[in-house]
């Protein structure tokens, strides 16, 4: 994760210089505040990185004599399968569309993203999933 947080704080340097030097060059307010975002955006993910590095085990990526076959083994859990993402697409796009087609298509929105959300947080606390 090191390796990780200084890639991060190095870009986050570079989006800097090159959001001073859009900004004198431009003086473009649109361009320039988005890539001030992009440098503070890059400030959080680097600062998280480092910060966890130091409290986690070396990783192989940081270890330069590491093989690729050192950093095998389980990387997570992922959900096998899962309905609920599906209806979380389809109201945030019919919520976005709603913009564009009139604000009565957000009722309809609404529901499809709060039951999906609902079922994506609780799709392990109900049926034969619930723990015990």
């Amino acid at each position: 994760m090191k390796v990780q947080g200084k890639m991060f704080i190095w870009l986050a340097v570079f989006v800097l210089v090159m959001a001073i030097v859009y900004g004198v060059w431009s003086k473009e307010p649109a361009g320039t505040t988005a890539l001030f975002l992009a440098f503070g955006l890059c400030i959080m993910v680097g600062y998280y990185l480092a910060f966890t590095a130091r409290r986690v085990d070396v990783g192989a990526q940081d270890d330069k004599e590491a093989d690729v076959a050192d950093d095998a083994g389980e990387v997570g859990f992922f959900s096998p399968h899962s309905w609920q993402p599906l209806s979380l697409a389809i109201g945030g796009a019919f919520l976005f569309l709603s913009v564009a087609i009139g604000w009565w298509l957000a009722y309809f929105a609404a529901p499809l993203l709060l039951i999906g959300l609902w079922g994506w947080v609780f799709e392990y606390y109900r049926g034969e999933n619930r723990t015990q």
